[in-house]
């Protein structure tokens, strides 16, 4: 297994569910949660990255090493930037971004994300996706969707359903093209040089339409991996609902 680094974005602030990261489940705060997955994954460096002191004592109390950063990053990957930069990671080492509000997130995808990146030298990205086998979810612009060329990258990403089954669809009743359709997985793996680029560019057009940041990659030419999986992460943390239907599964754990 080539060696790689997690950082996790923990931001304080949230719109729709304010102090997420430092709501408990199961008695233990959402990022302690992610934390740990993480510390599973086999990464031989686990940082948490955050903007508030609060958030900072907190992770420090359990244990994790974690890095005060600019409270002026508009996203997890400027801030991991800036903690890799800091640390004067390697231009090739690769570092996986894992959402501070997933804490079902599978320790085995985090690696997944990482060799997948190891093993193609002409990627910039590594991320992941699953089928999409519910014409629900396909509807929904909440699921991002994704579609890919012969050689497994990234072509699209959108909040619309694609790709757009011309036969039997209708108005608002998207047909859903089976192995075709994939909902993507909010986990990145890149090489530090290419993270430090993609930071320093300005958002993209396409990225403002969709508020999907994986689009400034695409729409700068970055060459984004993906790979799949049968076996995706449940719901993160986003809503108080999510977090009442976490509750009572992460009771059981300590």
């Amino acid at each position: 297994m080539t060696p790689f680094k997690v950082v996790i974005p923990a931001r304080l602030g949230s719109t729709r569910l304010p102090r997420k990261v430092l709501r408990e489940l199961g008695g233990k705060p959402v990022v302690r949660w992610v934390w740990e997955a993480a510390l599973q994954a086999g990464a031989e460096e686990v940082l948490i990255a955050t903007d508030a002191e609060e958030v900072y004592a907190a992770c420090r109390a359990f244990g994790a090493e974690v890095r005060m950063t600019d409270a002026r990053h508009q996203s997890g990957t400027d801030r991991i930037n800036e903690v890799a930069r800091a640390a004067g990671w390697a231009q090739d080492a690769i570092v996986v971004n894992v959402q501070g509000d997933e804490p079902l997130m599978p320790p085995a995808l985090v690696r997944q994300a990482a060799q997948l990146l190891a093993e193609d030298p002409e990627a910039h990205i590594a991320t992941l996706a699953h089928g999409l086998h519910e014409a629900a979810d396909f509807a929904n612009p909440n699921v991002v969707k994704v579609v890919r060329d012969r050689r497994g990258y990234a072509l699209y990403f959108s909040r619309a359903p694609i790709p757009w089954q011309r036969e039997g669809s209708a108005a608002g009743a998207p047909r859903l093209p089976e192995g075709l359709a994939f909902r993507h997985i909010g986990l990145y793996a890149y090489r530090v040089g290419a993270l430090a680029e993609f930071s320093g560019l300005p958002p993209a057009p396409l990225e403002d339409c969709e508020a999907l940041e994986q689009l400034r990659a695409l729409y700068h030419g970055f060459r984004i991996k993906l790979g799949t999986t049968d076996n995706p992460p449940p719901r993160g943390v986003d809503t108080e609902e999510d977090l009442a239907l976490l509750a009572a599964q992460f009771a059981t754990r300590r």
